[in-house]
């Protein structure tokens, strides 16, 4: 029997094109994962009486794609490292992804930006846009100082040496952590070292993992694989503990012990804060289920299919990120 020519149907009916599933999938993910923060403040808020700024949920969509933005670049430095310390790993790397997330980062950037320059009120039109106006405030100044980051990233990812986009990228870490914390808050050098922390251990869990399934893909089933996803686990135990602690410490920060229960159900912020949790719990969950096949099965590289689930929920978690950012804080948070 001869075997059908590429491309052309037999008789059990036409030939799907490879990747074609994967490509809805992929579409119906980013699908849902905007829906999340367009959707989200208006249940989250429900019943609470509390006032949400103008346009939330646009500026939490952007938010997200900020931080997604910032994932992959980060990620992709981080397990390109790791991959260089094992030796014998094959030199062939996936095609990197982040000149079009620091085009996304920038544009996103450039939309906050424009909302802080109108007094965080949603222009509608360009006229509204207060340039100038950036320069006069704290904030202003920070969001300009993203956007230039994400220029400057976009610039240095097309470079011969991507590597030194880290600087920009820290830069727009160090950003959201001051912004994250005005000066009118108190302590807020403690609140934006925590963030800082927080947020640089959570790009490098998400965008480590997502780069380094990436990698293996390419790689295929050579021992440099299992060697390269067990090296990110050691690191992601480590990271997991900084999320938690620094995660823990920040909310009770925003939400008294004597005042956590009532305002986990009671305002907006504890409950999307809810929600966080439950995610980052079944994203460990996942973790510990990788770990566990990486150095049990016959097989480690197994270890991939919870590891891709982990994936999936990380980018949750990324975009109620986005929304937990921009809802209004409990009113006792000092």
């Amino acid at each position: 029997m001869t075997r059908p020519t590429a491309g052309v149907p037999d008789a059990s009916g036409p030939l799907r094109r490879p990747g074609a599933g994967r490509a809805v999938a992929l579409l119906a993910l980013v699908t849902l994962a905007a829906l999340i923060p367009l959707l989200g403040p208006s249940a989250v808020l429900h019943g609470t009486g509390e006032a949400a700024a103008p346009g939330v949920g646009g500026i939490a969509l952007l938010r997200a794609v900020l931080f997604a933005a910032l994932c992959v670049p980060v990620g992709e430095l981080f397990v390109n490292r790791l991959a260089r310390s094992l030796p014998g790993a094959p030199e062939a790397t996936p095609r990197s992804w982040s000149p079009y997330t620091a085009v996304a980062g920038f544009v996103a950037a450039l939309g906050l930006a424009s909302v802080v320059s109108t007094g965080n009120l949603v222009p509608h039109s360009l006229a509204e846009v207060d340039v100038g106006g950036l320069y006069e405030s704290r904030d202003g100044k920070l969001a300009l100082l993203e956007v230039n980051a994400f220029l400057a990233t976009a610039l240095c990812a097309r470079s011969r040496r991507p590597a030194v986009q880290v600087w920009p990228l820290a830069a727009v870490i160090a950003a959201e952590a001051l912004r994250a914390h005005p000066p009118a808050e108190h302590s807020p050098l403690l609140g934006s070292v925590l963030t800082l922390i927080h947020l640089t251990c959570a790009t490098l869990w998400a965008g480590g993992l997502l780069h380094a399934l990436r990698m293996l893909r390419r790689w295929g089933p050579a021992e440099a694989g299992a060697a390269l996803l067990g090296l990110y686990a050691r690191v992601a135990a480590v990271l997991l503990a900084l999320i938690t602690a620094t995660g823990v410490w920040s909310s009770l920060r925003r939400m008294p012990p004597a005042t956590v229960l009532d305002q986990l159900t009671t305002t907006a912020y504890g409950r999307t804060l809810i929600a966080k949790v439950i995610l980052v719990a079944v994203v460990a969950v996942l973790a510990l289920w990788a770990r566990i096949r990486l150095s049990r099965a016959a097989d480690p590289l197994t270890a991939c299919s919870p590891a891709r689930a982990e994936v999936v929920v990380l980018g949750a978690v990324v975009v109620v990120s986005g929304l937990l950012t921009a809802l209004p804080l409990p009113i006792r948070w000092w």
